[in-house]
């Protein structure tokens, strides 16, 4: 079978507007065809073009393969799109996930479209963890934006999922695509954007009352989290369904298509863990800690990346916040443990138990004042635990929230999303969350 792959020059477009695609295969010609991804893979179009050949690149240098210019249709509504490519006739409903043969494009709306809910595709984490060119940022200071992979169509960093074996874990289908599935057949309408439109100022002043985020939001450049907390000052709201977020800050070349992230201390050796190590640059939480945002560090939570975990779940601290409304749920009760909801990585809040028994946060990893932990899950030993200060609290999952003139919730696991169909306890939580802050 002839090869093909590709890539946008860049993640997202308006609709209405041109995208430039990259596309190598030695067939004579090919086709991609577009579905939209929702409720279920919606056919939205396809085009058809002479095939030319160029070879791999290397994973820091833009691959600059042959360019295709595709007008994405006005009338395209926001989501993420799937772009199919094949040299023979239209493959039917395809798989979403592969690793070669596919590119993900976000359609952002071209004008304020009145809805709500604003969701945020995380391409700078997807791309950090895409291995084509043979690199990552696990292996290198820099990788290309301009090239396959980056959510889904390339070689992909990481261990297996024991509770999901279907995608790989840094995928758009491990973990927004069952999350954006979930928002829609509940007739949940929400507009899309990635990372890197919020990294330009774009969106957050269209009147969105709710900014979601689910799975693995890892990797942040200062302008994106800068944005994103003027639109908490603001009074917008944000909702984060995942783990690990804002740990690695990153940064964008001059032309927008590479990352760079300083991840090592100067002159650490060969081997360095640069999760467990101080003098790292571009940590957050040693100059900015990303608790100032969302409440909740990676360094007070931790990973358990290989295998089966010890199943774990949040026991509830506070049973009558509007949070657990209709869910029936008492203090005490745990959530979500029967399948393991706690994981693969999970973010914390130093804490102290109260007078009442409670847990509640201390601050001195910068959690805001007034941050109520609504949910508590302690980990076991076997965990990979982050380098943090010294604290008198254990490493633990915190689940909850504050307010700044927004409020920001917490779900402090990567693991959330894939708990929504299978959990009603899951589901009715982000029911509320979603339904109240937007």
């Amino acid at each position: 079978m002839t090869g093909i792959n590709g890539y946008p020059a860049s993640p997202s477009v308006q609709a209405g507007d041109s995208i430039r695609l990259h596309i190598a295969t030695s067939a004579d010609h090919f086709r991609v065809d577009f579905y939209r991804w929702g409720s279920d893979l919606e056919h939205t179009g396809h085009a058809e073009w002479p095939g030319r050949d160029a070879a791999p690149g290397r994973s820091d240098e833009d691959w600059q393969w042959p360019a295709y210019d595709f007008r994405v249709p006005g009338d395209w509504r926001s989501g993420v799109y799937i772009g199919v490519l094949s040299t023979g006739v239209c493959p039917g409903k395809p798989p979403i996930d592969a690793r070669e043969a596919r590119f993900l494009l976000v359609v952002t709306p071209s004008f304020p479209s009145g809805r709500r809910v604003l969701y945020k595709v995380p391409i700078s984490t997807y791309h950090a963890y895409n291995m084509a060119g043979g690199g990552s940022l696990y292996s290198t200071s820099r990788v290309t934006l301009r090239r396959p992979g980056g959510g889904v169509g390339g070689p992909v960093k990481g261990l297996p999922d024991p509770y999901d074996t279907t995608s790989p874990r840094q995928t758009f289908a491990h973990w927004d695509a069952p999350f954006i599935a979930w928002m829609e057949r509940n007739g949940i309408q929400s507009d899309y954007c990635t990372d890197l439109d919020l990294d330009q100022g774009r969106l957050l002043d269209d009147g969105y009352r709710l900014l979601v985020s689910a799975g693995h939001d890892e990797y942040w450049t200062a302008a994106a989290r800068r944005n994103v907390t003027v639109f908490r000052d603001a009074g917008g709201n944000i909702a984060n369904f995942g783990a690990n977020t804002c740990w690695w800050r990153v940064r964008l070349d001059e032309d927008r298509a590479a990352l760079e992230c300083a991840k090592f201390p100067p002159g650490a050796p060969a081997g360095t863990d640069p999760d467990g190590s101080y003098g790292c640059p571009d940590h957050w939480w040693e100059s900015e800690p990303e608790n100032a945002l969302i409440g909740v560090s990676y360094r007070n939570g931790g990973g358990h990346w290989d295998g089966p975990r010890t199943p774990l779940g949040f026991t509830v601290t506070n049973a009558d916040h509007w949070v657990y409304s209709g869910t029936g749920l008492r203090n005490g009760d745990v959530v979500g443990r029967d399948n393991a909801l706690i994981g693969y990585e999970c973010d914390g809040a130093a804490y102290e138990i109260d007078g009442q028994g409670r847990p509640r946060p201390t601050g001195q990893d910068g959690t805001p004042e007034g941050f109520e932990i609504l949910g508590i899950a302690p980990l076991p030993s076997g965990w990979n635990l982050a380098a943090r200060e010294p604290l008198a609290s254990p490493h633990a999952a915190t689940l909850g929230l504050y307010t700044a003139t927004g409020t920001v919730f917490t779900a402090a696991t990567t693991d959330w999303a894939r708990l929504l169909t299978i959990d009603s306890k899951v589901e009715a939580i982000t029911r509320n969350v979603i339904t109240r802050l937007s």
